[in-house]
């Protein structure tokens, strides 16, 4: 079994910011497996799941419904209760270090600041499987990080995110083929 999360932020407020890529990457991973499934909230996770499976792996992809901060609260619930190991853990993130589409895969690390990923290491250690897809772009010099993160994004940009939810899609398909664990890819 494998435990796909996305992370972001619950929320109409926050449904379309830089922040809320893993909820986004997650959504559209949930269509190209099974179309007809809808992502059920499940208070006693804290987190809306879907249960299905790929090729003979069975997966459960979730959103926590926490804040980001507190998202590892939610993956703690899930492990526990599925009894899956954090390596079959797979975190979806979005990444300030990295140019905006560009994806990073690995297993275990830091949380490279980012606060989703520290609550998850806090809950359940480093060594889950992180796929971080960058948001980085040059007004990220001129505001904040943490401002930055919550807003949505630029006319530029928003045309390209199909392309990269889809890339994403593709790449964590491919490595549920590959019975991804041990390497470090970049797209």
């Amino acid at each position: 079994m494998k435990l796909i999360i996305g992370l972001g932020n619950k929320g109409e407020k926050y449904a379309k910011t830089r922040h809320n890529l893993g909820f986004m990457i997650i959504d559209r991973l949930s269509k190209e497996l099974d179309a007809n499934a809808d992502f059920k909230i499940q208070n006693k996770f804290r987190a809306e799941i879907i249960k299905t499976t790929f090729d003979v792996v069975d997966l459960i992809l979730a959103k926590p419904t926490t804040l980001m901060n507190l998202s590892g609260g939610a993956v703690k619930k899930l492990t526990d209760f599925y009894k899956v190991s954090p390596p079959d853990v797979w975190i979806i993130s979005d990444d300030l270090n990295l140019d905006f589409g560009k994806i990073r895969t690995r297993l275990g690390g830091s949380s490279g600041g980012h606060n989703g990923l520290k609550s998850v290491i806090e809950n359940i250690g480093k060594d889950f499987v992180r796929i971080r897809v960058g948001i980085k772009n040059p007004k990220l010099n001129q505001i904040n990080p943490e401002s930055f993160v919550l807003k949505r994004f630029d006319k530029e940009e928003i045309p390209k995110l199909p392309q990269v939810t889809n890339l994403a899609v593709k790449l964590i398909i491919d490595l549920l083929k590959e019975d991804f664990r041990h390497q470090t890819i970049t797209y």
